[in-house]
């Protein structure tokens, strides 16, 4: 693959990513690009930390607040949209940073994806008839008998990328890992990536998951729970779109549909935020070239400012 002139950091969520990000802002010429499929919709502030309004201020932010929450947004559009971000950054004489936690862009953008079939709505239809009746972990457990790579990676009731699975199995006959694996064989793995990736990633996960819990109380103490329902007073959205699944949102939906009592809310949405950190460390394990910095060290801001330094003295350098 060709290079790309910038510098990746991911991490799971609550990792400390933004923090990290802005400390690099104070001593690079960066402009961020943000790798999350949350971000990306207007009026989705609180469940989604996004960052203050201060924060975007203070140094150039892209591919967030783009679009609305009815809308979707898929791997190939970002691979799109941040390749011609990359350019123009490049193009200002400034450091392109890509910072997030969407795993599935990262790879998209530094592995490659083979084209995925097209959305067909009768087999979206019909998926959504199935699940109604037998509940999402029923097709959960369909999709581990065909693709137990993708299903591995996936919640039980993460109803979105079930039903893409199960869509892309149907349509084509071939398992959605298929599509996902390198297209450039084994002398891509000896390969460096087209961009270099650091990683924050915890030595404890008691550390993350207690940094999750707090945030998400944060999030219901600065009015999370209004947020949605000012979402669902709307009337054009519900469960089956993109956003309104994100984890957070999905889980306050619920209560307010009276799945569950309030009482609950804190304790389900911090188990789902765990499940989606859980799986975004699963991506990065697969990301050999990754450099870690571990994020629960009391120094992790200042190790991500001095490899980003490294890596665009490197970059600047050439060959």
């Amino acid at each position: 693959m060709s290079r790309l002139d910038c510098i990746c950091l991911a991490g799971p969520t609550a990792s400390g990513k933004t923090a990290a990000a802005l400390a690099v802002a104070r001593v690079l010429p960066i402009e961020i690009v943000s790798v999350d499929s949350a971000l990306v919709y207007r009026g989705m502030d609180l469940g989604t930390a996004k960052p203050s309004r201060a924060e975007l201020d203070s140094v150039p932010h892209h591919l967030i607040d783009i679009l609305d929450p009815a809308g979707a947004y898929s791997a190939a559009q970002f691979v799109a949209d941040a390749t011609r971000l990359v350019g123009e950054i490049r193009g200002r004489g400034r450091l392109p940073l890509l910072v997030g936690g969407t795993m599935l862009y990262f790879k998209a953008l530094l592995d490659g994806m083979d084209p995925l079939p097209a959305a067909d709505p009768e087999v979206r239809a019909a998926l959504d008839a199935e699940a109604a009746q037998r509940g999402w972990p029923a097709l959960h457990a369909e999709l581990a008998r065909v693709d137990p790579g993708t299903a591995a990676r996936l919640s039980p009731n993460d109803s979105q990328r079930i039903q893409r699975a199960l869509e892309v199995w149907r349509v084509s006959g071939q398992p959605l890992s298929a599509f996902h694996t390198d297209r450039f064989g084994a002398e891509r793995a000896a390969l460096p990536p087209p961009a270099p990736l650091v990683s924050l990633e915890p030595d404890r996960r008691d550390w993350l998951h207690g940094r999750i819990g707090a945030r998400f109380e944060a999030m219901l103490a600065q009015g999370l729970v209004d947020e949605v329902q000012r979402l669902r007073a709307r009337g054009d959205l519900s469960l089956a779109l993109p956003s309104m699944r994100c984890v957070g949102y999905r889980q306050v939906w619920e209560m307010l549909d009276g799945e569950f009592p309030a009482g609950e809310l804190a304790e389900r949405g911090a188990a789902a935020t765990r499940q989606l950190a859980k799986r975004q460390l699963t991506w990065l394990r697969g990301m050999p070239h990754r450099e870690v910095v571990a994020c629960d060290a009391d120094n992790a801001t200042d190790q991500v400012v001095k490899a980003v330094q490294r890596l665009h003295q490197e970059m600047e350098a050439g060959p």
